[in-house]
């Protein structure tokens, strides 16, 4: 690339010069030769090799001298390239830079191309460019320099910056090379001169130039004059800032800044320098300061006094800002500043430099108090409302600024210090682009004073901190604890407060002795810098308190009011660390001041609560709990639980909340102080009163003031939305504030683990002494005595707030606050060093002092009740404590501590069950609150020491039954009457705390109980049992009767219980057996013993108790029943559960007595049904070994003679629990293989099922009661009755079990959530189940089975009202459709048994199934199954088919055979028949159609021609024809022919028909059902159609003879006939029926043709019609009637036509119509006939 551009050129070079300028072409010419004549195949081998080429750079330098500005353009590109590519030959460098200076006349972009080109020439020959060159391109850019051209100007200002640093560049390359040249000149130094190397001889050629040229003075070597000074003085920082090692590793160098540099900058400063050039000095000299003090003591002191004066208040306000900025600098670096303490203020003789710094400080923070917002407590900044007015845009354009500065306006000023208008976004020290000084904050001096402060308190603790710690300790524990070493909370002051956790505590306090105090190291290499920093502080510290204390009260953001306080924080922790008491106690005391002001404290003292006093109040099973807070007043959640009472509001908002209360920035404040005493905590002393008091103060304050957060004021009354919003942020950050605050209290007393003992017992004496000392009331000079203090100050500690805290507030505030806080903290203090009370001795580890300060404040009447409360809860916690703590120790130290712990407790409670102590009702109920405290300390030592508790159970059962009390006065009778002694209960809060204890002792502790102790168990069980505060402990104190059993079974594998045990009547045995541990029968007699206690509390008039005491009886005695023999069953049964079954009926029987509606009040009921479910599982459970016993046949009468008892009261629950025992016990004698249950035994229980159903009688039922379950139950006895009995279960039983459940099936109630439309209810399921099991083979049984099945079939059919039961939901359909199928399958398996048809049970049977099928449609309920008549239809069928052949074979009496067929012939025409115009919604009548027509024909075969015997009469045989008769009608009959139709059915009705009718028109729709009406139709035909030899082969088809038929027929008279006889009589008796009915069925249709048709003319005949008359001709025509069905005719002979004979004039009339209408078909037909008629007549 490079190549190529010098060719081009090069070329354009020779262009350009062939008229004129012959050697500039010529020399073009040959360098272009030698460029094309590079052979080099890279273009740093071809960079390499033009280097070498001396005159190929002569027509660039040729150029240059022409003046030619298109010639000097075309050089000045290609010289750049070569310097950049280091092309160019070193030979040619001082004609090049002679070029480069004569072409610096020529235009903007040659000026341009050669600053560009300069860099790199000092850059790639650096080696080369010195001396003389160097100056030579310095004087080019300063040149340069002097142009007009800003573009030009200010690019070779930059250029020459970087030159000059060029320079000094290779001064450090040519040290760092080691190389000894020879020098090349001297220079001057402090004490003589010293020889230099090249570079660092043109360095100092240079610099001092520069020096000079900056002073406005001749330089020695540069060649130009008349250098800007704010240009030189930025020459001379640039080159201090970027090497400034040079200055302090060249004397040369240091000389000049000694000679030149800093006396030109303190006598300028001196002077009135312009804004521009001051920035530059006091940057130079702020660089000085940080990097060459130690080089120029002298003159930097004296720098530093004067910027120290410039800070007058008289100065220029940027000149002061200038000043102090270089202070913040030099404050931010702490190694400087102690430098510079060094150097100065701890040497004789020497200026106090930073004392004097800081006294000004104080001067600046005091000279205008109304620019800071000075005033009595800390404020929020206001902005001047008119500082933004009319010059926003030019100040904003002018400075740089954000905020526009209220010194420019005239109108106001900005009120405080903000970082909104108290900053500058550059600094005036950066502003190197000004000329004039920037409009300027007028709070921004202070601000930046805060600043140093900050810094200042910030490298303190930096150095400090680190050296206080052990070295050891650092190793073993990198991260220290917070607080120790870091006080100062984070620089948010919106903390997120940790989440609440308990106290913890480490045994750290042997390991960790007291901080370091580094002014003990006196082997450190940085003691003496530890002393510097301690003198400073000794020096400085009123001037910085003073400082500080004054912008605590002034109006600060919360960023810089955070800074402050972390600035307090930091010097005090300091001071602490160094021991300088003092300045730390000063420090203390002003933070102190500042959390809690003394004009709130005092307005508290003065208004007292903003809260009525029953708000503090809180119990113990709040969160205020025996762990929580002093009040809860530093715990968020106390803060954040409850909003007032709005009247209560409402009452505040007439009292300034601001005034007596803290805002955030006071918890600020307290926060700092806790985190000081965290880290300085050993080391304080008597200064803890000073932290101590503060945090009880604030702890007043807020519970003075309602924990009402206090809004930050505003600096002034003001319009400012942003200061406004601030305030209301710091409002809002309140409960997070206090949050934090509690958790540095909380920290503060768990760095006291740490502290030696000596430490810690001055903490204790601290606390301690923060408590009121009640003695006696006050008297009123005493009161007089204590008046509010005029100020709020920290007083010294030997001066407590607390006394004038509780005489001043007592009446207003109710509970004494400061206890309340003092108590709260030594229960903390304790707890946090439980093992530092236990490892020393008492008055050594604090312990003395402490317990008795509680036990004091506990048993002490005057205190409140709060604080007493409090008090014990702190005895408890610390009892509890240390009692976990001692838990892992020896047995013998756990017993001795454990002993006095359970004493302490008992003890305590001393006071309380005095006698003769005087009591209200105020101090009672103080005194069963403290008794509740004291239980439930008991019941958490319990908890978590139970298992590790060697001694002390006795004192245990004292506490617990503590609260029983003897009652003299009680009611002897009402104490009698429930079992109980004149004992009651201290108060009924006191039960569940006392009853915890007991619970964890019988779940948890009873191995651990001594054997003695458990007669005292069995009581104290009994007496919270029956005790009647409670019903709940009561209930679950039975349960631990379970418990004590279940451990007491557990010791021996069976219980030895004998008949001597039980010899008295009461339970003396048992007590004197149960006291001797040693002997064998004990555990069984304590065992009894609570089976007794139990039945005793099962007669308690509370039910839950009693019905709880029956379960965990029975539980007992079931579960350990395994372990019990047969006569130890036997003794259980009757002492124990006969014992309770009688005190049960006992009860009953009384209640019976009662009336109706007070009986059914009764919950004895319930308990009654609990103890036979109980007895039932027993017995079912352990029927085995009862049986066994040699008195189990009267035990088992005895238990159902208790059961009949229970019977007789009449309740259907108890009725159901009875059989529902009886059941079980039933099926477990079932179970067994060989049961020992005697026939007799079965007989009572046979006897008890057989009393009735269980449904009370009329006067003792409830009628909303269900009565389903009790009978299913009783249903369910029974079956598993019957399996016991089945062999011995004769017919009279049989007979009465119908009844009874013909009974029960009455009775019972419907079903409350179901309906028996689909499914059979679970009782009627039961009991048709009992038909399926009972054996038949027992005579006479099958017909009472069938006769009662039969029954339930007609149930659901012989209602009056179907829609009404289906609405109760008592239907019975679905059982009738179950009984249908029980019924076949009772008849088909007895079809043999005559029985069943002479007793009826046939006829009945066959009665039921016919209902539904008769009914058919008409029944209006619905199943989504098969429809009742359907089944009814199935069942008829398969029963007539199993039973008609034996009906005939059977000599049955002729009034049976005919009843019998009756009912077969109403089956028959209930099957044909059905009313479609009724049928539901959604019925398929197609469907039903198709299944009543296989039906019909299955029927038929079974009853035809049997139907035509003698036997049967013949109005029987008249219905069915009738039936078929009706149904077969297709077409709606006209009126008159109804009348006829329905009127009668003689065939003398025909001659009626002969008469011609009117005639209709309408076209009538053919029946719904009419394929059964043409399937009757055929039928009429078919029973006509002759049967003999008479006619050969019959037209019609009809179905062959009934199947089974004997070949015998024997009727009731015994007479017997043939069977082809018998056949021929009985068609034709059937015919000669059906004859008729077929006569006059045809001519209701050729009448209606004759009639209907010749009104229609010649339109055609309705298809449906026409359909059935064509169908009729053609049947008429191929019938062959049977001779004797129809009588003759007069004067004819006809055998087989006689039928149409008696339609002839029918016949001939339609011959006419159907002429008439031209009907082919039918003409057809009817002539055909008629030709029939006249082959009858011989025509």
């Amino acid at each position: 690339m490079t190549a190529q551009l010098l060719a081009s050129e090069l070329s354009n070079l020779i262009q350009e010069s062939k008229r004129k300028h012959n050697d500039l072409r010529q020399a073009a010419e040959k360098s272009l030769e030698e460029l094309k004549s590079l052979r080099a195949p890279s273009e740093a081998q071809a960079v390499a090799e033009l280097s070498q080429r001396i005159s190929f750079a002569d027509p660039f330098i040729i150029a240059c001298g022409t003046k030619n500005a298109k010639f000097t353009g075309i050089a000045i590109v290609c010289l750049q390239r070569l310097i950049v590519s280091r092309a160019l030959p070193r030979t040619k460098l001082s004609q090049v830079l002679e070029s480069l200076q004569q072409a610096t006349s020529a235009g903007l972009d040659v000026q341009l191309k050669i600053l560009q080109a300069l860099p790199s020439l000092l850059s790639n020959y650096a080696a080369d460019v010195k001396g003389e060159l160097l100056i030579t391109a310095l004087n080019i850019c300063f040149i340069l320099q002097s142009s007009k051209n800003a573009i030009v100007n200010n690019t070779s200002a930059a250029t020459l910056q970087q030159l000059v640093v060029s320079v000094f560049d290779k001064v450090v390359a040519e040290d760092k090379s080691g190389t000894d040249t020879t020098p090349v000149g001297e220079a001057p130094v402090q004490d003589g001169t010293v020889p230099l190397r090249s570079a660092a001889m043109d360095a100092y050629r240079v610099f001092n130039d520069i020096c000079l040229l900056t002073e406005n003075q001749r330089p020695e070597y540069l060649r130009f004059s008349g250098l800007l000074q704010t240009f030189g003085l930025e020459l001379i920082e640039s080159v201090l800032t970027n090497h400034a090692a040079i200055f302090s590793a060249h004397p040369e160098q240091a000389n000049i800044l000694r000679t030149r540099v800093m006396p030109f900058i303190t006598n300028a400063l001196r002077g009135k320098p312009n804004f521009a050039t001051t920035v530059r000095l006091v940057r130079i000299l702020y660089t000085l300061l940080r990097r060459h003090l130690t080089l120029l003591p002298s003159e930097s002191g004296d720098a530093l006094e004067i910027l120290t004066q410039l800070l007058d208040q008289d100065t220029a306000l940027w000149k002061r800002a200038l000043c102090m900025e270089v202070f913040r600098g030099i404050f931010s670096e702490h190694a400087l500043l102690r430098r510079i303490f060094m150097l100065y203020d701890s040497e004789q003789g020497q200026k106090s430099i930073l004392k004097n710094v800081t006294a000004t400080f104080v001067r600046i923070s005091t000279e205008k108090p109304s620019v800071i917002g000075l005033g009595h407590q800390s404020t929020i900044p206001v902005a001047d409302p008119y500082a933004n007015v009319g010059t926003d845009q030019a100040m904003l354009e002018a400075s740089g600024v954000g905020i526009i500065s209220s010194s420019v306006s005239s109108d106001g000023h900005n009120t405080g210090i903000s970082t909104h208008w108290s900053s500058m976004r550059v600094p005036c020290i950066d502003q190197l682009d000004k000329t004039d000084s920037p409009s300027i904050p007028e709070s921004y001096v202070y601000s930046l004073t805060l600043a140093c402060i900050t810094s200042l308190s910030e490298g303190l603790a930096k150095f400090i901190l680190p050296l206080t710690v052990p070295s050891d300790g650092r190793r073993k524990r990198p991260k220290q604890e917070p607080g120790r070493d870091e006080p100062a909370p984070p620089n948010d002051e919106r903390l997120d407060a940790p989440a609440e956790k308990s106290l913890e505590r480490s045994s750290s306090f042997k390991r960790n002795p007291v901080p370091l105090n580094p002014l003990t190291l006196e082997n450190h290499p940085l003691h003496a810098e530890v002393r510097v920093c301690a003198s400073f502080i000794e020096e400085c510290w009123p001037a910085i308190l003073a400082t500080c204390s004054t912008f605590l009260y002034a109006a600060l953001d919360s960023e810089y009011y955070h800074n402050l306080v972390r600035a307090f924080q930091r010097f005090a922790h300091v001071a602490g660390l160094l021991q300088l008491t003092t300045p730390r106690d000063a420090f203390l005391t002003t933070l102190g001041k500042a959390a809690v002001p003394p004009n709130v404290f005092t307005a508290c003292l003065n208004t007292g609560p903003l809260r009525t006093p029953s708000t503090p109040l809180a119990t113990p099973e709040t969160a205020n709990s025996i762990f929580g807070n002093a009040r809860g007043l530093l715990s968020v959640d106390s803060l954040v639980a409850q909003s007032p009472h709005p009247a209560d509001k409402q009452r505040q908002q007439s009292v300034d909340v601001s005034a007596v209360s803290l805002n955030t920035r006071n918890l600020l404040c307290l926060r700092a102080l806790l985190n000081l005493g965290i880290a300085l905590g050993p080391t304080l002393s008597s200064s803890w009163s000073i932290i101590l008091e503060t945090l009880q103060q604030a702890d007043f304050v807020l519970f003075s003031s309602g924990k009402t957060a206090g809004k930050t004021p505003l600096a002034t009354k003001g319009p400012d939305q942003q200061a406004e919003n601030e305030a209301n942020a710091l409002l809002a950050n309140f409960s997070t504030e206090i949050r934090a605050v509690e958790t540095a209290a909380s920290r503060l007393f768990e760095s006291t683990v740490d502290f030696p003992n000596p430490s810690f017992v001055e903490v204790v004496d601290a606390v301690c002494n923060l408590l009121e000392k009640h003695v006696d009331p006050p008297s009123d000079d005493h009161s007089q005595s204590h008046s509010p203090p005029a100020t709020g100050g920290l007083r010294a500690p030997s001066v407590s707030h607390k006394r004038v805290l509780s005489i001043s507030t007592s009446a207003l505030a109710g509970p004494n606050q400061e206890d309340q806080f003092a108590l709260a903290k030594l229960g903390d203090l304790a707890s946090i060093n439980m093992e530092r009370l236990l490892s020393y001795p008492p008055d050594v580890s604090g312990w003395t002092p402490l317990a008795s300060e509680l036990v004091d404040t506990l048993s002490s009447a005057p205190n409140t009740g709060p604080v007493r409360a409090r008090a014990a809860e702190t005895l408890v916690r610390v009892i509890l404590e240390a009692a976990a703590a001692v838990a892992s120790q020896p047995e013998e130290a756990r017993g001795e501590i454990q002993g006095r712990l359970l004493e302490a407790l008992r003890d305590s409670l001393g006071p309380l069950q005095n006698p003769s102590r005087e009591t209200t009702i105020t101090s009672h109920a103080t005194d069963v609150d403290i008794h509740k405290i004291i239980l439930d300390g008991l019941k958490s030592l319990l908890e978590h020491c139970g298992e590790t508790l060697v001694r002390g159970w006795e004192i245990t059962f004292e506490i617990i039954d503590s609260i029983f009390v003897t009652n003299s006065g009680i009611d002897e009778r009402k104490a009698s009457q429930h079992g109980r002694g004149s004992l009651t209960t201290r108060s009924a809060k006191l039960i569940r705390p006392s009853f915890a204890s007991l619970q964890l002792i019988c779940s948890d502790f009873l191995p651990s109980l001594p054997h003695v102790c458990f007669l005292n168990l069995v009581d104290t069980l009994y007496k919270f049992c029956t005790q009647d505060d409670d019903l709940n402990v009561a209930l679950t104190t039975g349960t631990f009767f379970w418990a004590i059993s279940d451990f007491l079974s557990g010791k021996s594998r069976s219980m030895s219980i004998t008949e001597d045990m039980m010899q008295y009547s009461d339970d003396t045995a048992l007590l004197k057996l149960a006291a001797e541990p040693t002997h064998r029968g004990s555990g069984a007699a304590l065992w009894m013993l609570l089976l007794l206690r139990l039945t005793s509390v099962a007669t308690d008039q509370r039910l839950e108790l009693r019905n709880s005491a029956v379960q965990t009886l029975m539980r007992i005695i079931s579960a350990y029943g395994d372990s019990l023999g047969p006569e130890a069953w036997s003794i259980c049964i009757k002492s124990v559960i006969f014992r309770l079954l009688s005190s049960i009926e006992e009860e009953l029987h009384n209640i019976s007595q009662l009336s109706a509606k007070e009986r059914n009040q009764s919950d004895w009921n319930e308990t009654a049904i609990v103890v036979i479910q109980g007895v039932s599982g027993l017995f079912v459970s352990y029927l085995a070994v009862l049986a066994t016993h040699k008195g189990f046949a009267e035990i088992w009468g005895d238990l159902l003679v208790h059961l009949g008892n229970l019977l007789e009261v009449q309740v259907l629950d108890i009725n159901t629990a009875v059989f529902t025992a009886v059941r079980d016990i039933l099926h477990r004698c079932a179970e067994d293989d060989r049961p020992n249950v005697s026939k007799d035994s079965i007989d009572l229980a046979w006897g008890l099922w057989s009393q009735g159903i269980p449904v009370p009688r009329e006067g003792h039922d409830d009628k909303s009661s269900d009565n389903q379950k009790c009978l299913l139950v009783w249903v369910e006895a029974l079956l598993e009755l019957y399996g016991l009995i089945q062999k011995d279960f004769a017919v009279e039983r049989v007979r009465r079990m119908l009844t009874l459940l013909r009974e029960a099936m009455q009775h019972a109630t419907p079903a409350a959530y179901s309906s028996d439309i689909e499914y059979a209810t679970p009782l009627q399921g039961r009991i048709l189940e009992v038909f399926r099991m009972v054996r038949m083979d027992q005579p006479g049984v099958p017909s009472a089975l069938i006769t009662q099945v039969s029954e339930f079939v007609s149930l659901a059919f012989s209602q009056e009202n179907p829609a009404k039961a289906a609405a109760e939901k008592r239907t019975y359909v679905a059982m009738s459709k179950e009984s249908m199928s029980i019924l076949e399958s009772l008849i088909i398996k007895n079809a043999s048994n005559a029985d069943i048809y002479s007793s009826n049970a046939f006829s009945t049977a066959l009665s039921a199934l016919a209902k539904p099928i008769v009914l058919k449609y008409k029944f209006k309920i619905v199943t989504k199954s098969t429809q009742p008549w359907r089944g009814a239809t199935t069942s008829a069928l398969a029963v007539l088919e199993a039973t008609l052949p034996r009906i005939q074979a059977i000599g049955l009496p002729r009034s049976t055979v005919q009843s019998i067929w009756q009912i077969i012939v109403s089956i028959a025409n209930g099957i044909i028949s059905a009313d479609c115009t009724i049928a539901p919604i959604g019925t398929n009548i197609h469907e039903d159609q198709s299944f009543d027509i296989d039906s019909f024909r299955k029927l038929r075969e079974l009853i035809i021609p049997s139907l035509g015997a003698e036997a049967i009469l013949d109005k029987t045989r008249k219905a069915y024809a009738e039936g078929l008769f009706r149904t077969s009608i297709i077409h709606t009959p006209a009126p008159a022919e109804a009348s006829i139709i329905y009127g009668g059915s003689d065939a003398g009705g025909l001659s009626s028909f002969y008469k011609p009718r009117t005639g209709r028109t309408v076209d009538l729709p053919p029946t719904k059902r009419s394929a059964t009406s043409e399937v009757c139709l055929d039928e009429l035909f078919a029973l006509v159609e002759v049967h003999d030899g008479i006619a050969e082969t019959p037209s019609i088809q009809v179905q062959p003879p009934t199947p089974g038929l004997p070949l015998t027929m024997t009727l009731g008279d015994g007479t017997e006939s043939k069977t082809a006889e018998s056949m021929h009589e009985l068609h034709v008796r059937l015919a000669r029926t059906v004859a008729p009915y077929l006569i006059l069925r045809c001519a209701l249709t050729l009448r209606a043709y004759v009639a209907d048709q010749p009104l229609r003319g010649r339109m055609p005949q309705p298809l449906s019609q026409r359909k059935e008359l064509t169908r009729i001709l053609r049947c008429l025509v191929d019938l062959r009637s049977e001779p004797d069905a129809i009588p003759d005719a007069p004067n004819v002979d006809s055998e087989t036509r006689k039928h149409l004979l008696r339609l002839y004039p029918l016949l001939v009339s339609g011959v006419q119509v159907a002429g008439t209408a031209g009907d082919d078909k039918v003409l057809s037909l009817i002539r055909e006939a008629l030709d029939v008629v006249g082959g009858e007549l011989g025509v």
